[in-house]
């Protein structure tokens, strides 16, 4: 029997999140047959603690952490030093994928169409667009910090308002409709689109009860579907990134086909709570949560 140790918590913003889908990944492991401990990595215990609780050396870890330290390469920098096979991208791609304007770049690179921006003082936000346009942490997850700045706005984010350093990602906004993709073994699953009453799909859209409602899209070209696949799959090679990711894409749809498709972020470390998006999209594949969470499980490796 394989001995999986589920790595949840964590120190950012994202904590909740990341216990929750623990929690859900546990459940499901153990319904598989898995023998799993579950580890919350939290501030008291801080990394004496998890060394101590890794020091039995299971043979997998499932990393359900979410946000900085979890899925920016840290621990996996950690997992690898340790020589242990952890699930999701290695160290470099998950570095990248969380850095958003090193991530952009590279997409650019690879023709991949992004929203114009670029890096500010946050002092000069307001200088770099007219309103409408959107402030970004430039490494966070979870949409964690993002503001759309409209005309009706008196002035940007100040300061004391703003908890993630003096410099953030000011991109022009792109209105229309929400799409994300999910990759599985460089693989696309499907695309779903959100809906929100809210202004874009932000962190209590993601993960309140009834912050958004996930369908297929019938409606859509079936040139954009293809395409935002394409381009989901094109991102995930262009970061090395290995098991599953998800990829969030607007879609201006003012314009024809996939004309308006734009790449807003890849997630390496994608939720997997109840309200999540890769589980439903796996579901709609024909591929179940505890399937799912043991593919992920079998293709864990040390490396990227």
């Amino acid at each position: 029997m394989k001995r999986v140790a589920v790595l949840m918590g964590g120190l950012s913003a994202e904590r909740a999140v990341s216990l929750a889908s623990g929690e859900a990944c546990v459940a499901a492991l153990r319904a598989k047959g898995y023998d799993v401990a579950a580890i919350d990595f939290d501030a008291k215990g801080g990394v004496p603690a998890l060394f101590a609780a890794l020091a039995p050396r299971p043979d997998v870890v499932f990393n359900a952490l979410h946000g900085r330290f979890g899925e920016d390469g840290c621990i996996q920098g950690l997992l690898e030093l340790l020589g242990l096979p952890y699930t999701h991208s290695g160290v470099l791609a998950s570095a990248l994928a969380m850095d958003k304007p090193a991530a952009c770049a590279i997409f650019r690179s690879r023709g991949i169409q992004t929203p114009e921006g670029r890096v500010a003082a946050l002092k000069d936000a307001h200088d770099v667009f007219e309103a409408p346009y959107v402030v970004k942490p430039t490494r966070e997850g979870s949409s964690v910090g993002v503001l759309i700045v409209r005309d009706r706005d008196n002035r940007p984010p100040l300061a004391q308002d703003w908890a993630f350093g003096d410099e953030a990602l000011v991109e022009r906004y792109v209105p229309g409709r929400e799409l994300t993709v999910a990759v599985m073994d460089g693989k696309p699953l499907g695309v779903l689109e959100i809906v929100s009453d809210r202004a874009f799909y932000d962190y209590d859209a993601k993960y309140a009860p009834g912050g958004s409602l996930h369908r297929q899209p019938t409606d859509l070209p079936d040139v954009l579907l293809r395409r935002a696949e394409a381009v989901a799959v094109e991102a995930h090679r262009a970061l090395g990134c290995r098991g599953v990711t998800r990829s969030d894409f607007r879609w201006d749809d003012r314009r024809p086909d996939a004309e308006g498709l734009y790449l807003l972020e890849v997630n390496t470390q994608p939720g997997m709570t109840e309200t999540s998006l890769v589980p439903e999209i796996a579901e709609n594949a024909g591929i179940d949560f505890p399937s799912l969470v043991a593919w992920m499980v079998e293709d864990a490796r040390c490396g990227p």
